[in-house]
């Protein structure tokens, strides 16, 4: 069970031809000698180019060494910007005062060194889903645990591959090798690999609670259960996969899920507060979740919220474990530090690297790991990147770890109390995400300060020039970062005649620029002005898009451009 996936908008742009966007009047004069402007070759900077300002350290893809241990210390020992985490804090304040969710806990570390960590709100606050409040609510604790849901499945596929670690299986073996009932209506030949990687056809997912009378007939109802794709053809993101997987670790260990989990990750680590089932000595420790009437489990708290899981005893693959934002932290610190917290090893460098890699390159926007969603920026938003993992939980939790920042943000909320009938979280899992992202400094080149396009959903913001002096050969040349987010959102250089009509003269900026660069466009002989225009859609950001020190050069002397545009600031950083 999860929060479905956005829809993608997929933009396509060619080098001089004129641009039609219904939202933002992309129409051009298709006559115009502006269609003859043609791209000069990338010129990467120099080294004197890309020097770092003054004092910044551990900008952008340049994290310090990773601690051992996670340990608190101020943002700024790690490069990050006190200003950009506290942003945070109004606006999850915000949050629980609009009633997105009743409370949240968020921790944000780098390095190693928690630069954040802070609770709002309740973490139970209802008696019933009209919610009637309770006499005594329970305050939300940076120590509260959370049911985390679907990020149980990352717990799984860390034992699974420890599994695969010691040798047990090789990933391309079919799963009925080792559960010969898992055969049945065409099965056969269903990998490991597919069911980590959520290739292996099966639907989402089917109302087990309803089904079968107790936890060994219900997990044989998923073995038995018949596909809906041809394996290995399409990506369909599925709870049948992990509910089966858990039943592959019962099945070549001997032991139950929970007793496994515990004996490789959660004892090791000293996880304390992370297990399934947790004892009822620790309800008022435990974010409530949903009243269920249907199942006559009134309201959940301190039991599982997913009726799939509470039907299989609390105990399985795809959902179950409760965790706290520390916790959490220090597992997903041991993965960044290849396998190792201080002195523990839970897994091997090559096994966590191998869980690191896109498996799923054939399903484009469906990066994913061997276990771990990949580049997601409908939730990682400006976090997103090929270096980055994650996963998120139904109950209103996520979890974005960035191997290139060396950073890991959490946010942990209960928004299905007291119901799931409510808005999406994702909008605040991105907001979230984006303050961290920002609180991690680009490195701009220099003492003068670059043009930064901001943050936000469906943009369409121009920066742009006064009327240019006309001539022949003119060039405009420009340095530039961005890290935009490929197939989506996009960045273009537009130049008019009129001031009013505007065609591209660039192929669009999308992607990692993989640093500063300088390009290069010239420039037909009728164009008067110049704009860079920036474009997002509807759902996430990545880190964006900085342009400085535009200049057109002509037969006379170079003239740097003068500039403005709403929503678009300056920044050295």
């Amino acid at each position: 069970m999860r929060d479905g996936f956005p829809i993608r908008r997929v933009v396509s742009i060619t080098l001089g031809l004129s641009l039609v966007f219904p939202s933002g009047g992309w129409a051009a004069n298709s006559g115009s000698a502006m269609n003859n402007g043609r791209p000069i070759d990338n010129i990467k900077g120099g080294e004197e180019f890309i020097q770092a300002e003054r004092g910044k350290r551990n900008p952008w893809d340049e994290p310090a060494p990773n601690s051992p241990v996670l340990h608190h210390g101020h943002p700024g020992k790690v490069g990050m910007i006190k200003g950009s985490l506290d942003a945070i804090d109004p606006f999850m304040e915000d949050a629980v005062a609009k009633e997105t969710t009743p409370g949240a806990v968020v921790l944000v570390a780098r390095s190693g060194v928690v630069a954040k960590e802070k609770a709002y709100g309740k973490a139970a606050k209802y008696k019933d889903d009209q919610k009637t409040p309770l006499e005594q609510p329970v305050a939300m604790k940076k120590d509260t645990i959370f049911d985390i849901a679907s990020i149980s499945k990352i717990f799984t596929a860390t034992v699974v591959m420890k599994l695969y670690e010691e040798g047990r299986f090789q990933l391309d073996d079919p799963v009925a090798r080792y559960l010969p009932e898992f055969a049945q209506n065409g099965k056969e030949n269903v990998t490991i690999r597919q069911l980590l990687t959520h290739t292996s056809g099966f639907e989402p997912g089917i109302p087990l609670w309803k089904m079968g009378s107790n936890r060994k007939e219900r997990i044989q109802i998923v073995l038995k259960h018949p596909l809906k794709n041809k394996p290995g053809s399409t990506y369909v993101y599925s709870d049948l996969n992990m509910i089966t997987l858990g039943a592959l670790v019962e099945k070549l260990t001997g032991k139950r899920l929970d007793e496994v989990i515990k004996q490789v990750i959660t004892r090791p680590l000293k996880l304390k507060d992370t297990l399934y089932n947790p004892p009822a000595s620790l309800r008022e420790r435990i974010a409530a979740t949903e009243y269920q009437p249907v199942l006559n489990r009134g309201m959940v708290w301190g039991e599982v919220h997913d009726e799939n899981a509470w039907s299989l005893d609390g105990v399985s693959g795809h959902a179950g474990l409760f965790s706290t934002a520390h916790d959490l932290a220090v597992f997903a610190q041991m993965l960044l530090n290849k396998g190792r917290y201080g002195g523990v090893r839970v897994l091997q460098p090559n096994t966590v690297a191998l869980m690191e890699q896109n498996q799923n390159a054939d399903f484009s926007g469906h990066d994913h790991g061997l276990g771990w969603e990949l580049n997601q920026p409908w939730y990682m938003d400006g976090l997103s990147g090929t270096e980055s993992m994650g996963h998120t939980g139904f109950t209103g939790t996520s979890m974005v770890v960035s191997r290139s920042n060396a950073t890991i943000a959490i946010t942990l909320t209960n928004r299905v109390h007291p119901t799931r009938a409510t808005s999406s979280i994702n909008p605040l899992r991105r907001q979230v995400n984006r303050f961290v992202a920002d609180g991690i400094p680009v490195k701009v080149p220099g003492r003068q300060q670059a043009w930064f396009a901001g943050y936000g959903d469906q943009l369409d913001r121009s920066l742009m020039s006064e009327e240019l002096p006309l001539g022949e050969n003119r060039t405009l040349t420009f340095d530039t970062w961005y890290r935009i987010e490929p197939g989506a959102d996009y960045g273009v250089v537009e130049g008019s005649v009129d001031g009013q009509t505007w065609s591209s003269l660039s192929p669009s900026l999308s992607g990692d620029s993989e640093g500063w660069g300088r390009q290069g466009i010239t420039l037909p002989n009728d164009v008067r002005y110049l704009r860079f225009r920036y474009h997002t859609n509807e759902t996430g950001n990545e880190r964006g898009w900085y342009v400085k020190h535009p200049v057109v050069k002509g037969q006379g002397k170079p003239s740097a451009l003068k500039l403005t545009g709403e929503g678009w600031v300056k920044r050295n950083r």
